[in-house]
């Protein structure tokens, strides 16, 4: 079955391949995601500050960000080094990551309305 001339079994196969990196620890600097969120191991899980995992998570954004820029730059500029699958999945992966941050930042918006309409 294609699926906008993509073979379904390709689609399936790169689903895996995200969701085995989705899995992967995000202490390795893999893709240039670098260190995870603000968690640091010396710390328990409970002890996390909200503002401080906000604040990495939107830094981690803006760092994707600004990877698929500069490979987008350079491929422009006739970078040997930098293929246009590279740039393509840049892209990608920063709109997904800004997209994501969006639907977060609509969730936290709508649950302060719902604390502020809340009755006392």
């Amino acid at each position: 079955m294609k699926a906008g001339g993509i073979d379904s079994s390709r689609i399936e196969s790169m689903l895996a391949q995200l969701k085995a990196a989705a899995q992967r620890p995000q202490n390795d600097s893999i893709g240039g995601l670098g260190p995870s969120v603000g968690i640091q191991n010396t710390q328990s899980a409970s002890k996390v500050n909200f503002s401080d995992a906000l604040k990495a998570s939107l830094d981690q954004v803006n760092q994707i960000q600004v990877n698929a820029e500069t490979l987008g730059k350079n491929f422009a500029m006739g970078d040997d080094s930098v293929s246009l699958s590279d740039v393509m999945i840049a892209g990608q992966k920063a709109n997904i990551s800004f997209q994501a941050t969006v639907q977060v930042r609509n969730k936290l918006v709508s649950a302060y309305h719902d604390i502020m309409n809340m009755q006392v």
